[in-house]
């Protein structure tokens, strides 16, 4: 049984209240989900593709990530969910957004990991993962909704577009 904090839409924590996955979350209660986007230290964006067997399998997702685990904090979720589904391991992550997600009752706690890791040597994550690879900016920014797993991949997406994120990877 999995269990996770409770949040309000301010992110603070509700004291005494424990959520357990797969059961129904209250109104006006979220649970915080860390995702990272990897970008290598050549420019090249890491992207994973789903498990056949999982909701939406076969799609390609450009983060790694998951929910908090009770206890512990979006940092931490991050580096553990990043080393889980990738075998990447690293206290190197750069937080780059925060989003409510009223739909999906959670809070996404959005991370920047930059690496120089050998591009070989991602691990995929057994009944999570099944391929990944490797992509430009570009053809990150040309990936339809038909390709990527879900909205949330189409946001960070619209990240590497927005003017901010363009130099501050330019900056690197």
């Amino acid at each position: 049984m999995e269990l996770w904090d409770a949040y309000d839409e301010n992110f603070n924590k509700i004291e005494g209240m424990t959520l357990v996955r797969g059961e129904e979350i209250p109104v006006g209660v979220f649970h915080l989900v860390s995702e990272i986007i990897v970008r290598h230290a050549d420019g090249t964006f890491l992207l994973m593709q789903r498990d056949p067997g999982k909701h939406l399998g076969g799609m390609w997702e450009a983060t790694a990530g998951g929910s908090a685990l009770q206890g512990e904090d979006p940092l931490n979720c991050a580096m553990r969910e990043l080393f889980e589904e990738t075998g990447i391991k690293t206290d190197k992550l750069t937080e780059v957004g925060r989003v409510l997600h009223h739909l999906h009752k959670s809070i996404y706690v959005d991370y920047l990991c930059e690496t120089d890791v050998d591009k070989n040597s991602v691990v995929l994550q057994e009944g999570e993962t099944s391929a990944y690879k490797w992509v430009t900016a570009e053809e990150l920014r040309s990936m339809t909704r038909d390709e990527l797993a879900t909205q949330r991949m189409l946001n960070f997406n619209g990240i590497i577009k927005d003017e901010r994120w363009e130099k501050y990877c330019s900056q690197k």
